[in-house]
């Protein structure tokens, strides 16, 4: 039996989590060839006090519209324009 965890911060709707373990349980059951009826998702949730992400809790965290998109550092991956030193 395929059991698939998700550990994701508080915060979804009921309709969406059905929709993410629908397109959860569809992954499994296409790659696993088991049977949808064996297939175990569970989301772990978190407050969003008890988790955090660059070291600072998801409830002090500025909304994401308000948040700087570009990555931080040299990464190699990010376009050349985003690099500003």
């Amino acid at each position: 039996m395929p059991e698939v965890y998700v550990h994701a911060v508080e915060g979804r709707t009921l309709d969406q989590k059905r929709a993410l373990i629908k397109d959860i349980t569809d992954a499994v059951v296409r790659n696993f060839k088991v049977d949808a009826e064996a297939v175990m998702v569970q989301i772990m949730e978190s407050p969003k006090t008890h988790k955090a992400k660059g070291g600072v809790l998801f409830s002090e965290r500025a909304p994401k519209s308000e948040r700087d998109p570009r990555p931080v550092g040299g990464d190699p991956f990010c376009p050349p324009a985003w690099h500003t030193g």
